[in-house]
């Protein structure tokens, strides 16, 4: 295993690639709750699509988790390194599959979420900060649409994959086999062929320390985080006194509304309009393909044109998307719409993160990336309580897609404002 100290993807391609290999299976893990577990809510434990509040707790409960995960994941990573953090978050996964499998009640699957945040919290934020901490300072943005390709592409396949298998063993069967070689192989590989990258993170902050008029300094919200930071004051930097921070963090948290209803209303939504599991999750994998693969293309462009325009474009697109997924009747139409919707997330998902590594200093960045996450996936949580409530008093799955629409329209409209049409570092 190599232990040359030098950045670049190049020069790290055998790291790199085992950390997309780690982030692809993470990926798996959690696409395959995506169209199968919505349908087990009827089918095996009687939720019928009325019973809204029932239904979003499950993603409920895993955002909060995850994003409580995501909060401390970073922080611990810089105290205790990136792989063992790897490891315990692919430990916290096993117990996943299992307890889908013997579930008793929906309670059960709210339990199985608990653990799949803490597994998604801790194995997405350390291949994440892993692959940023080897690669060069103007690779941010190509790194975030690798790894994103590599993880959503994976959420996609695996949603499709599931609903196949479950339609010829059987739903909890095929989410036991499936989970428990996507874990173990993630374990071992975890366990076998990763290196702790903190060394590389070191030598970013020694460049950084030799570079004293680094972009990071360019106004002084962003001379805020030169200082050593505790978790609260990174946290409080990042929520309320860092413009560009807080802009950034209130248009993750908003993003995962588009996440929450595909993953809650849309599975539903379909089969109320008269399509089978397989042909759901074929248009929802339609989403998380082309989400994953063009990330392939706005994350390194957003190194080159900067992350203010794909940003903004990517949220009003899914605005447009959203609102009109109701609008149309057929498989090609969802499935063009899904595409255009997954595009959008493809424009706006891997800068965002880019754009909060912009504005972070080296040994702080993790941190920062956290506080970042945190808010990203406590989307999970507010979109999926927010939808499940609009959803119960209106009695209708329509209303959520239109107040997603409006909510991504108003969120890149606040990015537009606050981020300066800069090049990024």
């Amino acid at each position: 295993m190599q232990t040359r100290i030098e950045h670049g993807i190049q020069a790290n391609l055998s790291q790199i690639s085992q950390q997309l290999i780690q982030v692809f299976l993470v990926g798996l893990a959690l696409g395959m709750t995506r169209t199968v577990v919505p349908g087990l809510a009827e089918t095996e434990f009687g939720l019928a699509a009325q019973a809204f509040m029932s239904l979003v707790m499950f993603v409920l409960v895993f955002g909060l988790v995850k994003a409580t995960m995501n909060l401390v994941a970073g922080h611990l990573s810089e105290q205790y390194g990136r792989r063992r953090l790897l490891v315990v978050g692919w430990l916290l996964a096993l117990p996943v599959p299992f307890l889908i499998y013997y579930a008793q009640s929906w309670s059960w699957i709210v339990w199985a979420m608990v653990f799949l945040g803490l597994n998604q919290g801790l194995c997405w934020s350390m291949a994440l900060n892993s692959k940023l901490d080897l690669a060069k300072a103007n690779q941010k943005g190509l790194i975030n649409g690798l790894n994103e390709f590599s993880g959503y592409a994976a959420v996609g396949l695996a949603g499709w994959m599931t609903a196949y298998l479950a339609e010829v063993y059987g739903a909890r069967e095929a989410l036991l086999g499936f989970g428990l070689v996507v874990i173990g192989l993630g374990l071992v590989l975890a366990i076998w062929k990763v290196l702790d990258t903190r060394p590389w993170s070191s030598l970013h902050q020694l460049h950084y320390d030799n570079n004293k008029h680094n972009q990071y300094h360019a106004d002084d919200g962003e001379k805020q985080t030169e200082q050593k930071q505790s978790l609260a004051q990174a946290f409080k930097i990042g929520t309320f006194q860092h413009k560009q921070l807080v802009a950034l963090n209130q248009a993750g948290l908003v993003e995962k509304f588009i996440d929450a209803l595909v993953w809650i209303f849309m599975p539903v939504y379909l089969i109320s309009q008269t399509q089978t599991l397989v042909q759901a999750s074929g248009i929802i994998a339609v989403y998380g393909v082309v989400w994953g693969a063009s990330q392939l293309i706005t994350g390194p462009a957003s190194d080159k044109f900067g992350r203010r325009a794909l940003i903004v474009g990517g949220f009003w697109l899914c605005a447009i998307t959203s609102i009109s997924f109701v609008w149309v009747d057929s498989m090609a139409a969802w499935s063009l719409l899904a595409a255009f919707m997954g595009f959008g997330m493809a424009m706006l998902y891997p800068t965002l993160g880019a754009a909060v590594a912009d504005y972070s200093q080296p040994k702080q960045r993790a941190s920062m990336l956290g506080v970042y996450r945190f808010w990203r996936d406590f989307g999970y949580a507010v979109g999926a309580l927010l939808l499940g409530l609009l959803a119960f008093y209106t009695h209708s799955l329509v209303w959520p897609f239109y107040f997603v629409g409006a909510m991504m329209f108003l969120s890149g409209l606040w990015v537009w404002w606050a981020l300066k049409p800069k090049a990024p570092l």
